[in-house]
């Protein structure tokens, strides 16, 4: 609204006639070219953008003009029609005044030139100075608009008949043509050629604009572009309004002497114009590295990229109309000159003389005007090329590149290819470009084709890989779309021959019905190899030889390139650099797997290569062959393992003769491997046997996968072939490597992939039985489980890998069963020998610690692998059902070894504690023998090497069995296990350090266990006893401090064995024999002199009464003599100190458990003190009565009848010369002030007897207290 209320303001004011013709002011904007950004009015996409609506192909203009079409038919129907703000008549206004429109027009011109040159760079005068401008080259625009719609209408030709006076008029319509042509001529004189502009004008052609306010510059620039199409069309349109007649431009022609017609101005013109917008398009190549060549456009904007399309249509729309030339013979005239570096033909005169690389810019703009070409006349991108292609001339450049004695660098030539390349893929490729191509390539094939300045990226892709070999051959013959990343990006990544190499493939996928073109040239890259030329190529030249040969494979027969192929390697000599055998290879396992691909047996290609892989494994495994060598020849080996796992990881059926590739060469790679030769070679043979699995796992469910091979079909002779396929390499797979697996399975260094292999062949042997050898048979499965996890002689390091690949095997693991009479290879449950295979994993986990204790390599490998065989061994049926029997459960989370073992060793003995049938816990204590296994033997290793964290292992371990399976061990079947035990754990003829911790931790477990063996055991529960007293009495001297130690003493092994929490029949018999120890072994009074360590043992002592709860008189009264001989005869303050602690423990528990009675047990004992000491501690033995008497007055009030039949007993047996007298016995309790006591009652007994118990009570009460 703004800019037409503009345009009313303009003077001369508007007319009163002119009013009918006020509706043309709100006529649609006249199509231009507009490049600037924005969603306003007029303004369309910046540079590299799509085209603008508002443009000539956006509005449908060249579309209109080339189908004779009204250009503009909504506008101009109005009687008048306002033009430079004056109203005119729309039928006559050009005839009549043609020259003052085109006057005015300079006018409009001339003033935007001053706009131009006042620029200011206020910014407060750019809004006012851009809708100036605007309005401006509107106007001029809407007047080109006029004269191209009244050429149109109202034009008409005069066909010269009439003789008779015409009307004025008419004669001015018949003058038309004439002046308008001179017009133009006037116009394109002033307007100049584009490369003429000022450089201000010029640089707006890169002007960033970001906003709706644009300079003066930019609007001028772009009218000189609307009035250099608008004179093209105006002379296109006058041609076609003459119906072919030549007009003439008589008053310049008159004035001048010089012919000027429409043609010549049109051709002047074109010319002109086509050479500018090249001078345009090098300036731009300049600044293009070569990197970046196909993704920089060769316009400066999308206003010229618009007006190279609308020149494109429009010559080739005149060539195929007027038989005029087309586009390509415009444009071809004016690059070959600067190609040549000749001067350039008359009419392309101007075109700038220097250019960096005129051939590369040539092949630029070729290319990027070929992809101008999919433009449709509606402005879309197509698929199909509406442009013809311009092969003669591309062949012509493509000559100069390749001509040998130009000898361009690679980064040249690389760019020219990349543009052949896009010529092909927006033309039909051409034979005779390839043929060029392959003529330079033929010669250079062993070139580098490096460009340095790209560094290794310059290099292109190298193929490490068969499968990698194949995959860039397909993606030469399946090159990405023109404008995709992996095409514009292909400078970078790829050489030039590898770029040749995909118009190589574009060129064999035509589809000429015949084939003879694809012939020709596979004929024509035959020709170019003979066997001195294949001896010639360096290693790069046979990789690229390969590749080459790959591409042609894939578009034409196979069979045929392949056998070429075979036959020229042929001529290289056997003894050559390994580098060259490797690439051979790799080349011919690339040729396998397209086989695969199409379905075609590989029996022939595997064998040539069989036989050259043999040789190099023979050479490989020569002794004699030099230490340099044999690294270099694992090179060319080692690319043959990727490769041949490739062919089987690819392969849909295996069906295609791929077991020709294992063959007797692995009899001599194997044996001559290094260890990280062999990791490799034994991943190989992991991989091939997965796939075979998986391939037959695959066909026994489905049916054979669908493959083009003939031999696989669904039929039943096909699946018996596929059958007979997978059986013939299992074969191979069992004759070559499964010999040296089973050699290598008592290695002390296992390498992880050896376990595996060997679980891959043992899932092999379930899957296809039949396959396996005969010494293993008629169980293959068994034998081979075996041999790699059973076998108490492999290293933990194997059977924690290799038994969790069979474990986690469902259909295996429901296969696992007890096998009666299975010979001597397998016996037992397939189950059970798993489990005592991880029992001594457990065992032996810290074998492989390293000197120092740290972890080694082999331990942490060990540790995690054990985890997981861990989890499946409990998953095991048989294990869960025991488990389940129990009542016990392992957690939710993951569990840890140790933890695992101690909760099956508990689930098997209270199994075992509730069997009751006789055959059932013989056959328990079979199944815990074959669980457990020579666990002697297993520890051994930690008893020699005294290893601490070995050793504490060992005797836990060893200790949860002893313990919890006490009753089975103390079987005639287990009986002599746990005497080994005893032996050699328990009572070892020294006892290290490692041995102290070790035991300090575990001792409670053996004599818990033990104890309970002893109360068992039916035939040698004698024996067991006094093994238990022997430990006991080892322990109890090998552990007491010899000075009192609260800690020490609180922490003695042997006492933490013998308490419990809540007393029971097995922990009192231990007590119980643990007292009887300590009485008899500790407590021994010799004489008055009391026992070593006195002190340390009442405290033990003590401490034992203390924790455990005993009521039981005669466990209690086992330490009572003892108690009372250390009370009468000790007066050190600890010693009686504790002694009375401990009497006063075991008196008053007896007193409560026989209450009211007094305790027999107790009084039994004081019976037998008084008689063993009265006749010589006297007084002594008193006094420890006295002590009773205050703790429980009732046992000692039982002796007190007793003293004179005692004495009188006593006197019989004295000698002659001894004889005590009633008063003697008077006189040993006058002391005691006992008066009368048989007669007293106890509390009067007690009152007399002891005179003092006052303040022993006192004393008493005070502790109880």
């Amino acid at each position: 609204m703004a800019e037409q209320d503009f345009s009313q303001s303009l003077t001369p004011p508007v007319s009163p006639s002119g009013s009918d013709g006020l509706g043309e002011l709100t006529r649609s904007r006249p199509p231009c070219f507009c490049c600037s950004p924005g969603p306003g009015p007029g303004l369309g996409p910046g540079p590299g953008q799509a085209l603008s609506p508002d443009g000539y192909m956006g509005r449908g203009t060249i579309k209109r003009l080339l189908l004779r079409l009204d250009p503009a038919p909504a506008d101009y129907e109005a009687d008048t029609v306002e033009i430079f703000g004056f109203p005119w008549v729309t039928e006559t206004a050009l005839v009549e005044s043609t020259q003052l429109l085109f006057g005015l027009l300079r006018q409009k011109l001339f003033r935007l030139e001053a706009l131009v040159q006042a620029g200011s760079h206020d910014f407060g005068q750019a809004g006012h100075l851009h809708y100036e401008a605007e309005s401006l080259r509107q106007q001029c625009v809407l007047f080109l608009q006029y004269v191209k719609v009244f050429l149109h209408r109202y034009l008409e030709a005069s066909s010269g008949l009439d003789e008779g006076p015409a009307h004025p008029y008419e004669e001015q319509e018949a003058r038309l043509p004439s002046a308008l042509l001179e017009e133009l001529f006037g116009l394109t004189l002033l307007i100049g050629r584009l490369k003429d502009l000022p450089a201000n004008l010029q640089s707006a052609l890169t002007m960033q604009t970001q906003g709706k306010i644009l300079p003066p510059t930019w609007h001028l620039l772009h009218l000189h572009l609307d009035i250099h199409w608008s004179v093209l069309e105006i002379l296109h349109l006058l041609g076609q309004k003459m119906h072919g007649q030549v007009v003439y431009a008589h008053q310049f022609v008159n004035l001048t002497g010089e012919n000027l017609t429409d043609c010549s101005l049109f051709e002047t013109h074109l010319c002109s114009l086509l050479c500018d917008l090249t001078g345009l398009a090098m300036g731009k190549y300049s600044k293009v590295r070569p990197t970046e060549a196909l993704a920089s456009d060769h316009y400066l904007c999308t206003c010229t990229k618009e007006l190279w399309i609308l020149i494109m249509h429009l010559l080739e729309h005149r060539s195929k109309a007027l038989h005029t030339q087309s586009f390509w013979s415009y444009m071809n005239p004016l690059l070959q000159p600067l190609v040549a570096g000749r001067p350039p033909a008359e009419q392309y005169a101007g075109l700038p003389s220097h250019c960096k690389d005129p051939l590369g810019f040539t092949w630029w703009l070729v290319t990027h005007l070929a992809e101008l070409g999919r433009y449709s006349r509606n402005g879309t991108l197509h698929s199909e090329r509406q442009l013809e292609a311009n092969w003669s001339f591309a062949e012509d450049l493509l000559k100069t590149t390749c001509n040998p004695r130009g000898s361009l660098p690679e980064e040249q030539v690389r760019m020219h290819v990349h543009c052949c390349l896009s010529l092909c893929l927006l033309w039909e490729p051409s034979t005779a470009a390839v043929s060029t191509l392959w003529d330079y390539y033929s010669r250079n094939l062993s070139a580098s084709f490096t460009v340095p300045w790209l560094g290794v990226s310059g290099l292109g892709s190298v193929c490490r890989t068969p499968l990698a070999l194949l995959e860039q051959a397909r993606t030469c013959c399946s090159p990405g779309p023109l404008h995709s990343p992996g095409h514009t990006q292909l400078y970078r990544s790829a050489t030039s021959f590898q770029i040749f190499l995909r118009v190589l493939g574009l060129c064999l996928a035509q589809d000429s019905g015949s084939g003879a073109p694809r012939r020709q040239m596979k004929g024509r890259i035959y020709s170019k190899f003979s066997a001195k030329k294949m001896q010639d190529l360096s290693e790069g030249g046979l990789g690229n030889f390969l590749l080459l040969f790959m591409v042609v494979a894939r578009q034409v027969e196979p069979e045929d390139v392949a056998g070429r192929a075979c036959e020229l390697l042929g001529h290289l000599p056997a003894n050559g650099p390994p580098g060259h055998r490797a690439l051979i290879w790799r080349g011919q396992l690339a040729l396998l797997l397209l086989f695969q691909e199409r379905g075609l047996d590989v029996g022939a290609q595997a064998s040539w290569l069989a036989a050259s892989f043999n040789a190099t494994a023979k050479e490989f495994y020569n002794k004699t062959t030099e230490a340099s060598r044999r690294l270099a020849l694992w090179g060319p080996l080692g690319s043959y393992l990727e490769g041949v796992a490739e062919v089987f990881e690819t392969s849909a059926s295996l069906a295609l003769s791929e077991e020709k590739l294992l063959n007797e060469g692995f009899d001599w790679l194997l044996p001559a491997c290094r260890q990280s030769e062999l990791n490799s070679a034994l991943g190989f043979l992991q991989i091939v046997l997965s796939q075979l699995r998986r391939v037959h796992q695959r066909f026994v469910h489905s049916g054979p996968a669908p493959t083009r091979a003939p031999t696989t079909t669904t039929t039943p002779a096909g699946s018996t072939v596929a059958r007979e396929r997978h059986l013939a390499v299992a074969a191979a797979l069992w004759t070559h490597f499964f010999p040296f697996l089973r050699g290598l399975r008592l290695s002390q260094t296992p390498p992880p992939q050896l376990a595996d292999a060997a679980a891959g062949f043992t899932l092999l042997a379930f899957d296809l039985p039949s396959s396996a050898p005969h010494d293993l048979q008629p169980s293959p499965v068994l034998s081979i489980m075996h041999c790699f996890g059973w076998d108490d002689m492999l290293h933990p390091l194997l059977v924690t890998r290799y038994l969790p690949h069979l474990l986690q095997n469902s259909e295996l693991v429901s296969a696992l069963s007890p096998v009666p009479g299975s010979g001597p290879a397998v016996s037992g449950s397939a189950q059970a020998l798993s489990v005592r295979a991880w029992f001594r994993c457990v065992l032996q986990q810290h074998l492989h610690k390293n000197p120092d204790g740290s972890d080694s390599r082999a331990g942490r490998a060990v540790e995690e692998q054990l985890g997981e065989l861990t989890r499946l061994v409990l998953r095991l049926p048989d294990v869960d059902a025991l488990l389940q029997r129990a009542g016990l459960q392992p957690p939710a989370g993951r569990l840890e070894p140790n933890p695992a073992l101690e909760l099956f060793i508990k689930a098997v003995g209270r199994v075992y504690s509730g069997l009751q049938v006789l055959s059932e816990r013989s056959a328990m204590v079979a199944s815990a023998l074959e669980y457990m296994g020579d666990i002697m033997k297993h520890i051994k290793p930690y008893l020699v090497s005294r290893s601490l964290e070995g050793m504490q292992l060992a005797y836990w371990a060893v200790g949860c069995i002893v313990k919890h399976w006490s009753p089975l061990l103390a079987t005639s079947k287990a009986q002599q296990l746990l005497f080994r035990i005893v032996d050699n754990l328990l009572l070892p003829h020294s006892l290290t350090p490692q041995h102290d911790r070790a035991l300090r931790a575990s001792l409670p477990l053996y004599l818990q266990g033990l104890s309970v063996a002893s109360g068992v055991s039916q035939s040698q529960g004698a024996y067991l006893k006094k093994q238990l007293c022997s430990v006991l009495s080892r322990y109890l001297d090998h552990f007491l401090p010899a000075a009192p130690s609260t800690a020490a003493v609180a922490n003695h092994p042997v006492l933490l064995g013998a308490c419990e929490s809540s007393p029971s029949p097995r922990g009192a018999a231990l007590r119980r024999t643990t007292l009887q120890v300590l009485c008899d072994g500790f407590l021994q009074f010799k004489g008055h002199a009391p026992p070593p360590r006195l002190t340390s043992v009442l405290a033990f002592l003590l401490e034992l009464l203390r924790r455990n709860g005993d009521t039981d008189p005669l466990l209690l009264t086992v330490p009572l003599p003892s108690l009372l001989r250390c009370v009468m005869l000790v007066n050190e303050p600890q010693v009686r100190k504790s002694s009375t602690e401990a009497l006063q423990l075991v008196v008053e528990r007896c007193a409560a458990a026989a209450s009211p009675e007094p305790c027999s047990q107790v009084v039994s004992v004081l019976r037998s003190f008084v008689e063993e000491n009265e006749g010589v501690y006297d007084r002594l033995v008193y006094s420890a009565l006295e002590t009773v008497a205050i703790l429980d007055v009732r046992v000692v009030s039982e002796l007190v009848p007793q003293p004179v039949p005692q004495s009188e007993e006593h006197r019989t047996q004295e000698g002659p010369g001894e004889e005590c007298s009633p008063q003697s016995f008077c006189n040993l309790i006058k002391p005691l002030h006992i008066v009368n006591a048989p007669s007293r009652s106890p509390s009067d007994v007690l009152h007399y007897f002891c005179p003092r118990v006052a303040d022993n009570v006192a004393f008493f009460n005070r502790r109880r207290r």
